[in-house]
């Protein structure tokens, strides 16, 4: 197999990064979409299957924990053969699958689409960002990174909206928004495949590349000795606890606004929708300051304490309004608010020749919290017959995760 090291650099425009951040915007429109089709009509293949809260958790927690487990092997292999040939084939492989799930019969056979589901979005995360790291400037690193997860928060929305109004206010089989997903995601893959180019050398790394071309590329950098820096250990563990948090909200926020709100129809996918709108002028704003400060620490200080004060409040508050004032301020200051922020601090520290690889490692570990949220959230209701306690126990583990990045990070600065 060829290493994509030894491959010739290719050198790029000035623009080139622009479409670069625009096609991985696309790609995670897709992504999220093919993901949150399923949660708002959890409700009605529960009924179909004769499911209860846990079991529904269980389809959620099946799909992210192949897309979990394949990051590392994924990004691997993109360092070695080749970024934008992975993320074509997952792609062309979470069309397939997304298709077949709206085959489904029974609770098994969908269970067992949607993890070969999870194993194709897995080869998305690390290659991504290998390659938007290496095209966008450096100093639109961050907001670069903010505009392509902004794609999150349109798929997530996106999702929503689409199996709300066809399966919940159309009465439409929920197979349909399944098989509209399908089809886009066939066609970006082809895209990824003809637009993205391996090892580009950006317009203001032309002059040093012949020096650095003349460096040894260390290849072989173990996983061990990736979690054993201290930066990335703490980028990981707050990752892990701010995206448990959101697959909380993500996976039983309309769920919770059905059971416990009194929300219903196209309401529930509009105001969950709240969420995601409100995290993309986070997350440019936010990122911008980053690109300008450069100081992690500062920001993760203000974003994170807000976030653990607006999940408490989702599940505290009952008033409507109130309720989508907390979750418009999630959305400001969450998950999708913080990613890009953290991204950028993982790639100052990741080991030199393994960007790929320690990118999915860090996505690894965090979304390993997306595994849990919904099995473990699924089960608190069934047993306590709320689910606000799942929403507690995300702020207990986002307190823990401050801590912890308190504790073992130090800012980089270049």
């Amino acid at each position: 197999m060829e290493n994509t090291k030894q491959q010739k650099a290719v050198k790029v425009s000035d623009t080139y990064w622009i479409k670069v951040v625009a096609i991985f915007f696309v790609g995670w429109i897709l992504m999220y979409a093919t993901r949150t089709i399923f949660n708002p009509i959890m409700g009605v293949v529960g009924e179909q299957f004769g499911l209860s809260n846990t079991q529904l958790g269980l389809a959620n927690s099946i799909f992210f924990l192949t897309y979990a487990v394949a990051q590392v092997p994924f990004g691997v292999v993109g360092d070695k053969i080749g970024r934008k040939l992975v993320i074509t084939v997952g792609f062309l492989l979470m069309g397939a699958m997304t298709f077949f799930s709206g085959l489904a019969t029974t609770f098994v056979m969908f269970l067992v689409i949607r993890a070969i589901a999870g194993i194709g979005q897995g080869a998305y995360y690390g290659p991504q960002y290998a390659l938007s790291t290496e095209s966008i400037p450096k100093s639109k690193l961050t907001l670069g990174t903010a505009i392509i997860n902004s794609g999150m928060a349109f798929g997530t929305s996106g999702g929503y909206l689409l199996s709300s109004k066809l399966v919940l206010d159309n009465g439409e089989h929920w197979s349909r928004p399944f098989y509209i997903m399908a089809i886009p995601t066939i066609i970006v893959a082809i895209l990824f495949f003809t637009m993205l180019k391996e090892r580009v050398i950006r317009p203001e790394d032309q002059a040093v590349q012949e020096t650095a071309e003349q460096k040894p590329v260390e290849n072989k950098v173990s996983f061990k000795s990736i979690v054993s820096n201290k930066n990335l250990l703490a980028a990981f563990i707050l990752c892990f606890t701010s995206i448990y948090a959101n697959f909380v909200i993500i996976t039983w926020l309309p769920s919770f606004l059905i059971a416990e709100r009194g929300f219903a129809g196209t309401s529930v996918g509009f105001i969950s929708s709240l969420v995601p709108w409100a995290s993309i002028p986070g997350a440019l704003i936010f990122a911008r300051i980053a690109d300008k400060s450069g100081s992690t620490k500062k920001l993760v200080y203000l974003l994170v304490p807000l976030a653990i004060l607006s999940v408490f409040s989702i599940a505290f508050v009952t008033d409507r309004t109130l309720l989508i004032a907390v979750l418009i301020l999630y959305g400001l200051t969450g998950k999708l608010a913080l990613d890009p922020i953290v991204v950028a601090y993982v790639t100052k520290n990741a080991p030199a020749g393994s960007l790929s690889t320690t990118l999915s490692a860090y996505n690894f570990i965090g979304m390993s919290g997306s595994i849990l949220a919904p099995y473990i959230t699924g089960f608190l209701a069934d047993s306590l017959g709320s689910m606000q306690v799942g929403f507690y126990l995300a702020c207990g583990l986002l307190v823990i995760g401050l801590l912890l990045f308190a504790v073992l990070a130090k800012d980089t600065k270049e």
